[in-house]
């Protein structure tokens, strides 16, 4: 199959220097939001007792225990800003992400010591439910840094109980397990209740010597069956007995090494313990890179700086969706599925890493004449139309029976209304696209270039998929909302303005409550508002978008659970007809 991928067709222009200088603004207005962002990472990093206390302890912070598990230059950062519960913390007090541990990608999350002893709060189970789905979707290890004092009492009510509370990861540990997907943990501290179950729950336990994880701590065991109430006879026995177990805590290397022989291994130094993680990520199974690639890596003809004046960050100005991705894939080369058919949306193939990977994007501007074919008004540019809906649906059914991991890239504005769009068929297309996303059994990821409104947000790879969708990204334009604020003020309050008009009132106030609604929706749709809340599950610099889609090939090619030979697939054919 090298006359198919080793050379496939060259795509995107060079810029002009013209273009260079005047978008200088828009690239200040993307730069600036990055460092915004920036600022909120590296505050998020320094909450809690500082580093340098930690270190006096003898301990080490779970930002220096990954810097020493993982790969030099292969951290990828997911989930750095959620906090839905906007925790007086700032945190969900786990850091997790995408990265390689002995030249193997995996999974990654600990517990972050340096705030409350790595407690549960409030948002942390959903942040970690996350990441095993992300682990799960990807079929890659899941590795844990625990070291976590269980509950943060006051706020046990936000979080524990309920369908999605804090012991569902627990099951989703077990669920990976059934289908072949190891959970390693490295095991620090004191572990007790719910941070004994983070430690029990995965496949392999390795422990520091001071580690310990218990059914319950010194604080439950040491206070149980209190008399009815508190008075200070009770409080002197209780001083008493939390002493004693201050002194011989439940759960130490001594009962789960020597005597139950849970921890599997247990280590005098913590680093101890992050090799032997890397040696037990030598024993899985991974493919050698080579046997799936289908050229050999490539770097962009052009720079990724390009991006900067290639994406505007003006939501209204136009620009050639080609000319982004031209800049992220390996030689700047595609095979372009149906070129012809439905202009709005770009489906094709192309290699990330040396990896085939199938891409599917929105195309801005006006379309060509005639189209869409089914109306008498002009087709416009991230909006999807009839054939559109149709490409996608075939494409991501082929991409699925060859077993290539799909990319999508949003910047769009929904699906055409009125009824000459309802006759033709867009609603049940829309519908249908969802059903074909759903019969793959493919990888999938989400770039928000910018906008993800309306139902297209959805029918386009969008993290409600989350059988498939394994992580979406953002940049320092996205935008996330139902529709834009001004469109929603008016669909809100449009008939309310009819009606006061009719009853001889002043309007002014019905004019006041929409730009109110349109300021909100613009507020609540910002890039760190859609990273806190978990619409995307990270913010990335222009510049740092082709390593995650290097990251996610990687990863979906490391161990996937079926495959077929390249020889065998249809999809390129087709292309070349």
């Amino acid at each position: 199959m090298r006359p198919y991928f080793e050379r496939m067709p060259a795509f995107g222009k060079a810029l002009k220097e013209n273009r260079i200088a005047r978008t200088q603004d828009s690239r200040r207005g993307l730069e600036a939001v990055e460092a915004e962002l920036a600022k909120l990472r590296a505050a998020r990093r320094e909450v809690g007792i500082p580093t340098e206390e930690i270190n006096k302890r003898g301990g080490l912070t779970v930002w220096q225990r990954l810097g020493y598990l993982i790969d030099p230059g292969t951290w990828h950062p997911l989930h750095s800003l959620y906090d839905p519960e906007s925790n007086p913390e700032g945190t969900t007090n786990v850091v997790d992400g995408l990265a390689k541990i002995a030249g193997r990608w995996a999974v990654v999350i600990g517990f972050d010591n340096k705030v409350l002893a790595g407690a549960w709060i409030p948002g942390q189970s959903e942040n970690i439910l996350k990441v095993t789905d992300l682990a799960k979707r990807l079929r890659v290890p899941l590795v844990w840094l625990v070291n976590c004092s269980g509950v943060k009492m006051p706020d046990q009510e936000k979080f524990y109980a309920g369908r999605r509370g804090s012991g569902t990861p627990f099951y989703r540990h077990a669920e990976l397990e059934q289908t072949g997907i190891p959970v390693l943990a490295g095991i620090y501290g004191t572990n007790p209740a719910g941070g004994g179950y983070q430690a029990i729950s995965p496949t392999i336990l390795i422990a520091h010597k001071d580690a310990n994880m218990a059914v319950g701590g010194v604080g439950i065991v040491s206070g149980m069956a209190p008399k009815g109430g508190f008075d200070a006879a009770v409080l002197e026995d209780l001083i008493a007995k939390t002493r004693e177990m201050r002194t011989k805590p439940p759960g130490s290397v001594a009962t789960h090494f020597e005597h139950t022989g849970f921890f599997t291994r247990v280590y005098e130094e913590e680093t101890g313990v992050l090799d032997g993680i890397k040696e037990y990520m030598r024993m899985l199974p991974a493919y050698d890179p080579e046997f799936f690639r289908v050229a050999a890596p490539a770097e962009p003809a052009f720079p990724a700086d390009d991006l900067y004046h290639l994406l505007p960050f003006d939501q209204g100005e136009t620009y050639s969706f080609d000319d982004i991705l031209a800049r992220l894939v390996d030689g700047s080369e595609t095979m372009e599925f149906r070129p012809d058919y439905g202009p709005e949306i770009f489906t094709g193939l192309v290699k990330i890493d040396g990896f085939l990977a199938g891409v599917i994007g929105n195309r801005q501007g006006v379309l060509p004449r005639g189209y869409p074919e089914y109306a008498d008004y002009p087709g416009i540019g991230g909006k999807l139309y009839r054939q559109g809906l149709i490409k996608m649906s075939e494409f991501v059914t082929h991409c699925s029976r060859d077993r290539i991991p799909v990319v999508w890239f949003q910047d769009t504005t929904g699906i055409d209304v009125g009824d000459v769009a309802e006759r033709a068929e867009l609603l049940g297309l829309g519908q249908s696209l969802i059903y074909s996303i759903q019969q793959t059994d493919v990888p999938m990821m989400l770039v928000v270039l910018r906008k993800g409104s309306a139902a297209a947000h959805y029918v386009m790879g969008g993290p409600t998929a989350n059988r498939h969708n394994a992580f979406t990204l953002g940049t320092a334009a996205t935008e996330i909302y139902v529709m834009h604020g001004e469109t929603a003020a008016v669909a809100a309050y449009a008939r309310r303005a009819v009606k006061d008009k009719d009853a001889g009132k002043p309007l002014q106030p019905v004019a006041d409550k929409m730009n109110e609604m349109a300021r909100k929706y613009y507020e609540t749709s910002r890039p760190a508002w859609c990273a806190q809340h978990g619409f995307v599950d990270e913010i990335v610099d222009l510049t740092s978008l082709r390593s995650y889609l290097t990251a996610f090939a990687g990863a979906a090619y490391q161990n996937p659970d079926s495959l077929c030979p390249r020889h065998q697939m249809l999809l390129p054919r087709l292309i070349r007809g």
